[in-house]
């Protein structure tokens, strides 16, 4: 807070320019999304300042997010897939499938695609 109550903006603009602060809005912003490992954060209708303070610059979103919850990748391993392939003698995309089925799981992998 400033001492002795309120400042006009004008002055305060006057403060932040000695001060090296620079502000800016952006506008026509059409969207802002935030990626996460979990989540994404998308804003449709925001308003957006950009702050530059000693080179560096700071952004404030203003407005409400959709939030969506991210699904886990399954990342398998192409060691797996080898295996799976060889073992269960089918191609390498056949075995990538399998594994996805069996949630990354080799021997659950193999005994799907030689009963099946």
């Amino acid at each position: 807070m400033i001492p002795g109550g309120r400042i006009h903006p004008r002055q305060m603009k006057q403060m932040m320019k000695k001060l090296g602060i620079e502000t800016e809005e952006i506008e026509g912003v059409e969207e802002v999304i935030i990626k996460t490992s979990s989540k994404e954060y998308h804003f449709t209708d925001a308003e957006v300042t950009m702050t530059t303070l000693q080179g560096q610059k700071t952004f404030q979103i203003v407005g409400e997010p959709e939030i969506t919850e991210k699904e886990e990748e399954l990342r398998i391993p192409i060691e797996d897939i080898k295996l799976v392939a060889e073992k269960a003698n089918v191609s390498e995309k056949e075995a990538r499938k399998a594994l996805e089925e069996c949630d990354g799981e080799p021997a659950e992998a193999i005994i799907k695609l030689m009963s099946g």
